[in-house]
């Protein structure tokens, strides 16, 4: 337990006793970056608003850091930073002043909050950007800003919801080089996203969502090891079927045996792929 830096033990989240998250659980370890991947509605932002003490679970045990998020919720706050979806700052302040207030919200001591809001404005390339009103930035510099933000107060854990969300990829490639830094001094992260090579690109281990369940979990590697390393891919009337194979050779030797091979191909499989395959609907 001492290097589990999350724990859901069989967590339940209701609205009008219709679950929205049934019986979830999970461990990420210290210095993970885990990404939590699902269909809006699945369940995603609902956990990492458990997480972050923001929503209570109806039922089941959550520890982030060892701490309850219920009965000591203030302590867990203190050790975590949050990037929502949502934009979250306020538009008619300046960056500094988004930045200040934070750090005061924090109680972090006067020279230390100007030391570090330097920093981290400098870390997400807005330092030249500290003296204009948040709502004359671009979305992703929002973004970036927010990530700075949930940086202030130097937390062991990150947790960013779909944070690339509308951006456009250069943007969203950006904010890649970032959270793979933050992933390379060892915080702990974790990441919901409607974009695979995202998750492919970024995370250590996924687990896939459906429903308010956790229906699969594992490296990007063990998944494609488990469903098939080569997948066959057919288009007939705007429908496309997804067939796994264990090799390469498998599936060439499937494709020859077919009498039509029209609008049939083989290539890598990919966790598109394989979350079709569970879900039976795409990502986006």
């Amino acid at each position: 337990m001492t290097n589990i830096a999350i724990l859901l033990d069989q967590v339940y989240k209701r609205y009008n006793q219709v679950p929205v998250v049934n019986n979830l659980s999970l461990q990420i370890r210290q210095g993970e970056m885990f990404g939590l991947l699902g269909a809006n509605g699945a369940g995603k932002s609902t956990t990492i608003r458990m997480l972050t003490t923001l929503t209570r679970p109806s039922q089941g045990k959550i520890l982030v850091s060892g701490l309850d998020v219920i009965k000591q919720a203030q302590q867990v706050k203190r050790l975590i930073g949050v990037v929502l979806q949502q934009i979250s700052v306020d538009l008619d302040l300046t960056l500094w002043e988004n930045m200040e207030y934070h750090g005061r919200l924090h109680h972090l001591p006067s020279m230390a909050r100007k030391d570090l809001i330097k920093r981290c404005l400098d870390y997400v390339d807005l330092s030249d950007r500290s003296q204009v009103l948040v709502r004359t930035l671009s979305g992703g510099m929002k973004r970036r800003l927010q990530i700075a933000r949930a940086l202030l107060h130097q937390p062991q854990i990150l947790f960013l919801d779909e944070p690339t969300v509308g951006l456009d990829p250069q943007t969203r490639r950006r904010l890649w080089e970032i959270i793979q830094d933050l992933k390379e001094q060892g915080m702990t992260i974790l990441l919901t996203t409607h974009y695979m090579e995202e998750a492919e690109f970024l995370c250590d281990r996924i687990g896939i969502m459906n429903n308010g369940s956790l229906i699969e979990i594992g490296t990007p590697t063990e998944l494609r090891q488990k469903y098939g390393l080569a997948v066959v891919v057919s288009q007939n009337d705007q429908h496309i079927g997804y067939k796994f194979f264990e090799t390469f050779d498998l599936a060439h030797r499937h494709l020859e045996q077919l009498s039509d091979k029209r609008g049939i191909m083989v290539r890598d499989s990919n966790l598109e792929d394989i979350f079709v395959e569970l879900t039976g609907r795409k990502l986006e």
